[in-house]
């Protein structure tokens, strides 16, 4: 029969020392409570506890990531956008996130749900859909302070995707076309602007030098004549074609004057050019 109580013993101490024998593991700290009182933390490695009368609490200290869930926001200028975001947080207090607060990730989730709506709910659309970066910081800075106590610290917070409505889209849409006409007409405005200054210049340079306009009339034909056209124009200036032809009008109107009936006499006198022709009498 003693082979059965030595049994039964060493049955005993083996399930004694697996109650006692705890491992720790390296991203890890134990809280150990003894009788409900906490004695202290325990790190990586094998940790030795009394049974039914010690526990541990092992705590993670590897980064959370926590998506922050869609939430219907009302920004500053009233329009109704939803956001969501995702936030990463990691325990350096081990005891803290422990004994202050009971499921830390939990209330981190509320927490980070209210400053989202709190803090997009501060600003403009145009400032959220710009500004994301400057949110994400003043949301993990609100963050830190609320959790500080908790021993937990917000490493980073992302606005992960923001739904705009319908109606805003298309209005976005129609503005974001309408700054793009305008930049067009500026573009073609200032080139116009240089154009004429341009053609401004070359004018100068054509009145102080009357052979350079002969030689890009000359250079405008080789460019008419590169397609091989049939019909041929001769360019001429303007000005100068004008001037000869009111010329020659005032000279015909000279001569017509000239030559008018005579009064005194039988006959009329013909005039060329204002020189009287000879007349014969009969």
């Amino acid at each position: 029969m003693w082979y059965l109580w030595l049994a039964l013993i060493l049955m005993l101490l083996f399930i004694v020392a697996s109650l006692a024998v705890k491992v720790v593991k390296q991203y890890e700290q134990g809280v150990l409570f003894r009788l409900g009182k906490v004695i202290g933390v325990r790190q990586a490695g094998l940790t030795l506890i009394i049974p039914f009368v010690d526990v541990l609490n092992r705590v993670s200290l590897r980064i959370v990531t926590m998506p922050i869930q869609s939430q219907g926001i009302i920004t500053r200028d009233n329009v109704s956008v939803d956001v969501s975001a995702v936030a990463y947080y990691r325990i350096v207090d081990a005891e803290k996130s422990v004994v202050a607060i009971e499921n830390v990730g939990a209330a981190i989730n509320q927490i980070a749900q209210t400053t989202l709506r709190k803090v997009v709910g501060q600003h403009t659309l145009d400032e959220t859909l710009s500004e994301t970066d400057r949110i994400n910081i003043d949301i993990k800075t609100i963050l830190d302070v609320a959790t500080e106590d908790w021993g937990v610290q917000v490493t980073l917070v992302e606005l992960k995707d923001i739904q705009l409505p319908e109606s805003m889209k298309r209005a976005m849409a129609r503005q974001a076309e309408a700054e793009r006409e305008k930049r067009a007409k500026i573009i073609a405005a200032e080139g116009e602007a240089l154009a004429a200054d341009a053609l401004g210049s070359a004018a100068d340079i054509m009145m102080a030098h009357p052979l350079a306009l002969q030689l890009r009339n000359l250079q405008t034909l080789v460019e008419l004549g590169v397609d091989k056209n049939s019909t041929v124009v001769f360019p001429a200036p303007l000005m100068s074609t004008i001037g000869e032809l009111g010329t020659f009008l005032a000279r015909e109107n000279n001569a017509a004057s000239a030559v008018a009936p005579s009064t005194s006499g039988r006959g009329v006198t013909p005039v060329v050019n204002g020189t009287p022709l000879a007349t014969t009498t009969p």
